[in-house]
């Protein structure tokens, strides 16, 4: 079988540590043949570090090369939507991180890309490939919790602004803060569990409060850093929300940064039969009663790595044009939804769908 031909568009951090590792632990399906990135350096070390292939500075001199199949679009959530789109046109079948773009709108303009193109659009929607996430669907689409009516989401950290002055505190690149960044993970993931409900209103509120003044800002840590004060921070730092569906209610709160010195990663759902506390990146918990008993369960498995069930479920299904559940058609409804909880915290009130 010849090898799928691929390119990884920005060779940044999530393009070198899960993108490029996920085809390599694919190499028996699939090869890069490109590293593209506007710095040269960089495009130039990841093709080292995967030892061939070629580095470039410009996605475009890739278009017409017909033996590239499949792209990974690994740059700024602003360009996530021209490049995607021109590989679409040129007929590639496209990964694209995570958001898919910084608004429904333009996320909307891509999944309209797809269609006319005939080719695939996937989202890094990578929890959807989780081990745990995926045992827990299946669980509560058996019917192991019963009706779920609410869930629970937190995703709070201690004063990690990520690169602020950057691209994720820029809200002209990055479309928001912590919600979409961070957010997206998490409200994708209920709605997957969740048997995917539709969503009727939102309501949420917004704050910016530890990082308004940058040089004042006192961190613990700054991934994607260091800072850069000759840039800007107009995003959120932290997010509060609830959300009505035709299911379940969601409530959330998320936070780069707070005054409390830990940190709060999980999702509970809330069944009539049972419950489950699913640890974020990590194991769930079932809650439950037997004969006038309350249980605990926990489970033991075999964890995969979910960046590179991603990239095979990728090259294997495009290959077929076969949408999948990352397929754009399913994360424009998270991008939907983020798009209302913006909307509630900007006008001070819920809004409807």
């Amino acid at each position: 079988m010849s090898l799928t031909k691929t390119a990884i568009i920005g060779c940044g951090t999530i393009g070198t540590s899960a993108h490029m590792p996920g085809y390599k632990a694919a190499s028996d399906i699939a090869e890069i043949k490109y590293f593209v990135d506007i710095l040269p350096d960089r495009a130039q070390k990841l093709r080292d570090d995967y030892g061939k292939g070629e580095a470039l500075t410009d996605y475009r001199d890739i278009l017409s090369d017909p033996e590239l199949k499949c792209v990974s679009v690994c740059t700024p959530n602003y360009s996530h939507a021209p490049i995607t789109i021109d590989l679409l046109k040129a007929g590639k079948h496209v990964l694209c991180e995570k958001p898919a773009a910084v608004n429904a709108k333009i996320a909307a303009d891509m999944q309209r890309a797809a269609d006319e193109s005939g080719s695939i659009l996937n989202i890094g929607v990578c929890n959807r490939f989780n081990t745990a996430v995926c045992k827990l669907e299946r669980l509560i689409a058996s019917g192991e919790l019963g009706g779920i009516y609410h869930i629970v989401c937190n995703f709070r950290a201690y004063r990690s602004i990520p690169g602020m002055g950057g691209p994720f505190t820029t809200k002209s690149m990055a479309g928001g803060g912590v919600l979409i960044d961070w957010g997206v993970h998490y409200l994708d993931l209920i709605l997957y569990c969740a048997q995917d409900p539709i969503v009727k209103a939102a309501s949420a509120a917004t704050y910016a409060k530890l990082g308004a003044n940058m040089k004042d800002y006192v961190f613990t840590g700054m991934w994607a850093g260091p800072p850069d004060y000759s840039g800007v921070n107009d995003v959120e730092e932290f997010v509060t929300g609830l959300v009505r569906t035709d299911g379940p209610t969601i409530s959330l709160n998320g936070a780069w940064a707070q005054n409390i010195g830990e940190s709060d990663t999980y999702i509970d759902f809330l069944g009539d039969k049972g419950g489950a506390r699913l640890k974020y990146g990590g194991d769930f918990t079932l809650y439950g009663t037997r004969d006038g008993m309350l249980t605990e369960t926990k489970y033991q498995f075999t964890k995969e790595n979910m960046y590179d069930e991603e990239i095979r479920d990728f090259i294997l299904k495009s290959k077929d044009g076969v949408k999948t559940k990352a397929n754009i058609d399913q994360a424009i409804k998270t991008s939907r939804l983020m798009d209302m909880l913006y909307e509630s915290a900007a006008l001070g009130r819920e809004v409807t769908a």
